[in-house]
């Protein structure tokens, strides 16, 4: 007959399963890490060791990384423990309160757009510039994305409406200035900067940028309807509009004037 195996006394068993719980924290620990190494080319510093005036370091454990093209395992990583449908909702926190869950997804991701759009909307919730779990004002994670990565236009528009909301127009309005002058020849970016633009009231400024945007080849017609339903929509002037069909309408026209010989003039 077997004898009996003696029971695990209840502290072993908890032992053991704190134990579990560490090396499984490790291991994704340890797993993260390899995505920095393998990423990090891409991500440009996640070691990054640059000082926002008076909104932190972004230097951060995991990251930062760089929203608008690592696309892969990092945002996947982030999103799907902190950034999830509820979070962006504000309906819920996934890992913890909603503000914490943000928290880590902007210090990961700096310049992630659609989280810097819900820190925004919470922050309208709580009528507070910066709600309980957020450990920076809203101005400053705009800050920290622009300090990261100059470049992300997008960001700037962001930041620019969140300015205008908040009755801080000459602030907006140098955000728009910096994108316009950095545009280039993109079409999608002077079309939104338009769309912007209406959203400010600056009307003539939206006509401005949807006329360049559509002589740049941007086809969508969501900004030229905005501004006629503001009754401020204008064709733009042949000259700027296409010069060579300009040149082409007075050739034409010429050619269909009557020569003084066929109109009998001596």
């Amino acid at each position: 007959m077997r004898e009996p195996q003696p029971s695990i006394p209840f502290g072993r068993h908890g032992a053991a399963s704190r134990r579990r719980r560490k090396d499984q924290r490790l291991r994704h620990v340890v797993r993260l890490s390899l995505v920095c190494a393998l990423l990090g080319s891409s991500a440009g510093a996640y070691a990054l060791n640059v000082e926002v005036p008076g909104c932190g370091n972004l230097s951060n454990a995991f990251g930062p990384w760089d929203y608008r093209v690592d696309r892969g395992e990092p945002l996947q990583l982030v999103e799907s423990a902190h950034f999830t449908p509820v979070v962006e909702g504000l309906i819920r926190g996934q890992s913890s309160t909603v503000a914490q869950d943000l928290d880590y997804t902007l210090r990961a991701f700096p310049n992630h757009h659609r989280a810097l759009i819900a820190a925004g909307r919470l922050a309208d919730r709580a009528k507070s510039m910066q709600p309980p779990g957020l450990r920076y004002p809203i101005d400053c994670w705009y800050e920290r994305a622009i300090r990261f990565k100059p470049d992300d236009l997008t960001v700037r528009m962001l930041f620019a409406e969140w300015l205008s909301k908040h009755k801080r127009e000459d602030d907006a309005l140098r955000q728009l200035d910096f994108v316009k002058v950095k545009a280039g020849d993109n079409p999608f970016t002077h079309y939104n900067l338009g769309l912007v633009y209406v959203k400010l009231g600056k009307f003539d400024d939206a006509l401005s940028q949807a006329h360049k945007a559509a002589a740049l080849g941007m086809p969508r017609q969501e900004l030229k309807q905005a501004l006629q339903a503001a009754g401020r929509w204008a064709e733009p002037a042949p000259d700027k509009a296409d010069p060579a069909a300009s040149a082409n309408a007075a050739t034409a026209e010429a050619a269909a004037a009557p020569s003084s010989a066929a109109s009998g003039s001596p």
